[in-house]
C-alpha cells in the first residue's frame, strides 16, 4: 500500500498565532501516524512561485493523510492556523512503480 503525503506551502503572517498552530496540531499527526520529511529549512525556489515555508509528512497510507485531514483533532488544530497564514495544502498518494533506471 503506497504511502501518503501532505505536501504543504506557507506564508505565516502571524508568528504567535503560527506557533498556536503547531502546538495543537501534533495530537492529530500522532495519532494518524505522521513524520515529518521537510519542516521549513533552507531551500531554492529554482522555477515557479513558492512560499516562505514548505513542509512534507508523511502518513502509513493515503487514507491516513486524509483521515487526519479531514479529524476532529486537526479541525481544532486549523482554527490556529486560518488567521495564522496563507497555506496550500495537498494530500497525496505516493509512488511504489518503476523508478528511473529500475
Amino acid at each position: 500500500m503506497p504511502k501518503g503525503y501532505w505536501v504543504v506551502r506557507v506564508d505565516v503572517t502571524d508568528e504567535e498565532g503560527y506557533k498556536k498552530y503547531v502546538a495543537a496540531n501534533g495530537r492529530a499527526f500522532a495519532r494518524f501516524g505522521a513524520r515529518f520529511l521537510v519542516r521549513g529549512g533552507e531551500f531554492e525556489t529554482v522555477e515557479g512561485e513558492s512560499r516562505s515555508r514548505n513542509v512534507v509528512i508523511e502518513f502509513p497510507s493515503y487514507e491516513a493523510a486524509l483521515a487526519c485531514y479531514q479529524s476532529p483533532e486537526y479541525a481544532e488544530a486549523v482554527l490556529h492556523r486560518r488567521d495564522s497564514g496563507v497555506v496550500d495544502l495537498i494530500v497525496i498518494e505516493g509512488y511504489e512503480g518503476v523508478q528511473p533506471g529500475g
